[in-house]
Parts: C-alpha cells; structure tokens; sequence
C-alpha cells in the first residue's frame, strides 16, 4: 500500500504561550485553554481521545489514560507569528529574519508607486481590524472607488473593496501589482485581498479572500515531494501560502465546512502522497474577531468532523494535526499570538500514546516527513518517525 501524508492545519488555534511572547505583546495568550475558559469548557471528544488534552490543560478536554494519538506541542523557531512563515516551518523552512511590519501605516515609497500603477488614489494606510475599517470607510470607498488599504500586527499589505466598486479580478490584479511591487526590504509576507458586499451599514467580508505570498525563501519538504513524484494537493489557502511551490494540484475553499468537505473527497482521490489542508476560519473569522464562542463551536464542529476522516485513514497513513500560530479571541489584542501549537500524529499503523514532548520547531513534521517519505529533507527540525513508527513496536 502507498504511503500518505494528510496534514490538517487549524489556523490559529495555539496552545500557550512561548517564552518570548513578551517580545511580541503576548503575555498571556492561549488560544485552546482561555477559549475554553470562556465558554465553560470545550466538547472536544475526539481530539481528546488521541490525546489533546494531555498537551496541555484546557477546560473541558480531559487527557486520555490511552490516548490513541501520540501527543506533543511545537516552539516556532521562526522570527514572527505569521500564517506564512507558520506553514513555511512546518514544512522544514526556518524564517530567519521577520517580514517587515507597518504599525504606523506604510511609507510614501510603498503608497505611491502603487496607486500610480493601479491608477488611484488609497484610502486608509494604516493599521486596523478589518471589519472595522469597511464600517470606518466603507461609504468614502463607494463614493470615490478609492481602495482601502490597511495593515495589522502582522506583516500584511491589505486591500479591501466593494465588489460592485472594484471587480474581484480587478481586485486580484491591484493585489498582483502589490506583490510584484513589494520586495526586498518591503517584502511582505502577503497581500491579501479583502472583498465585501452589502449596503452601508450592512457590509459582510466576502468568502473570495486570497493571500498572495513572497515564494518561500528556500526550499521546503513539498518541493522535495513533488520532485520525487509524489501528488502534493494543498486544500484552503495552501497553495496561496507557499505561492504555488511544491504542489501537484491546488483547491480554494469558502470556509472550513467547504474545506472539510473538499478533505473527505480527497481522501478517496489522493490515494498516495501529501494532503495538506489550512482550516482558515478559526484565525479569520474568530480569533481576529475575538469571538470565543464562535471560535469554540468551530472547534467542536472539527471535532464532529473526526468521526468520518478517523475511519478513512489507511494501515500506512500518517495524519498530523496541528496549527501555524496562535490568535487567543480572549486577549484585547485582535492579532496573532505568539504560542506553541498543538501536535497530534496517528495513523492506523502507528504506534499510540507516545508523548513527543515539547519539540523545537514545527520543522519537526517536515522532517518526520521526510523521513518517512525517504526525502533528504531540509537540515532543520528532529524527526519523531523513529519514535511513533510501526517498527519501532517491534524493536
């Protein structure tokens, strides 16, 4: 039977502090356990019984006595707490030096070459909640079709429009100009386009976001899959986080019911190789938001989920769950938080109950990957195959 590697990356969803989130503004963030806190307790079945609740305390997660997962949590190693270097390290790439951030809005020599090449004049350039600068600017944008360009904590290059004022492809072209434009010292992680509808006063985020990021800066396990013949199939914004790199086939998702529909279809399609699928709406919708409630329904509807992907895994599959930063909907802060991520791995034929400890980087998946796939790997990140392998029960 063929090997597969199903990775399922719930965005934002942490699991506690790191030691320098301090540095970043994040004393006291964890997204699970606070969550869970707020809501008075997580229904989280599934993902207890293969042992979430033995990472960490989280109300309403209990661990399990034999759990029937092997269990750790993961440090970034990366400068930062973004989407793109989260998804870049678990797959065996190390950002070095931090994307550039614009607390204070972006330069004149950001600004005006874009709105000279796109032809307008902007609106906003500043940092803010996404929701809030559509309320804030939403009527000036449709009375002057002048773009809305915002930022964050992370280093984002935001542009917002209504779909009847500028055109989702128009957006996606502005977007393309952003990126093209943003190199070097300004090279952002993404440009990410924001589209909405509605009347004023009504205004709703469209499900047509799309991120357009740097290409990684080096070489990651999914370029090394691919060159090795193995079906990579990224789900969600994965093909937009690693700009295309190290894919074989790319789906584009509304949300995460979309997304886990799209995960159970090819589940039976992708019968060899890598299936790597972002659930975006835990960071996007809830987390950004600070909607713990929400954000603990999400949780207990992936949970839900559990119940039919545990059953189509195979005797020599290995599933990961895990997160690419954290975004605590408890905390004032409305932006990323700089936390470990939670890691469960499992597999029909693997062992269970292992405790991985607290692991250095979240390149250790891609380097179990790599392991496990024969691959040369990156050189970063300690693989834990040896330690969960079903030849590791026979030695």
């Amino acid at each position: 039977m063929s090997k597969r590697f199903i990775l399922i990356i719930l965005d934002s969803v942490g699991i506690g502090e790191l030691p320098d989130a301090g540095q970043y503004g994040d004393v006291g963030s964890n997204t699970l356990a606070n969550t869970g806190r707020a809501v008075g307790g997580l229904q989280l079945p599934n993902l207890a019984a293969l042992g979430m609740g033995n990472i960490a305390s989280i109300p309403g997660v209990p661990p399990a006595e034999n759990p029937q997962g092997n269990h750790g949590k993961m440090a970034e190693l990366s400068a930062g707490k973004d989407s793109t270097s989260g998804h870049w390290e678990l797959m065996g790439l190390v950002t070095e030096q931090p994307f550039p951030t614009y607390p204070d809005g972006f330069p004149e020599e950001v600004i005006e070459p874009f709105e000279r090449a796109v032809g307008r004049k902007i609106l906003g350039n500043k940092a803010a909640s996404g929701t809030d600068i559509i309320e804030e600017l939403g009527r000036e944008h449709l009375e002057t079709g002048r773009p809305i360009v915002y930022t964050s904590a992370d280093s984002v290059f935001q542009i917002a429009a209504h779909v009847e004022i500028i055109p989702l492809e128009k957006l996606y072209r502005m977007c393309r100009i952003a990126r093209e434009q943003l190199h070097g010292r300004h090279g952002v992680g993404r440009v990410i386009a924001r589209p909405f509808s509605g009347p004023v006063g009504r205004f709703q985020r469209t499900s047509d976001r799309k991120d357009f990021s740097l290409p990684p800066r080096g070489e990651t396990v999914l370029d090394q899959l691919k060159e090795a013949g193995w079906p990579v199939v990224g789900i969600g914004k994965i093909e937009d986080l690693f700009a295309g790199r190290g894919l074989t086939e790319a789906i584009h998702t509304r949300n995460n019911a979309d997304g886990l529909v799209r995960l159970e279809e090819q589940m039976s399609l992708v019968d060899r190789g890598a299936l790597l699928i972002n659930l975006v709406d835990f960071d996007m919708l809830w987390g950004h938001r600070n909607d713990p409630r929400q954000y603990a329904r999400g949780l207990e509807e992936f949970d839900r989920a559990l119940e039919w992907f545990l059953p189509l895994l195979r005797a020599e599959d290995l599933a990961v769950i895990a997160a690419d930063h954290g975004n605590d909907p408890t905390t004032p802060s409305t932006d990323h938080s700089r936390e470990y991520v939670p890691l469960l791995a499992f597999g029909p034929g693997l062992r269970k109950g292992i405790d991985l400890g607290v692991r250095d980087s979240f390149a250790d998946v891609g380097a179990t990957v790599a392991q496990r796939f024969g691959l040369r790997g990156t050189g970063r990140g300690r693989s834990f195959w040896s330690e969960i392998s079903p030849e590791s029960c026979r030695s």
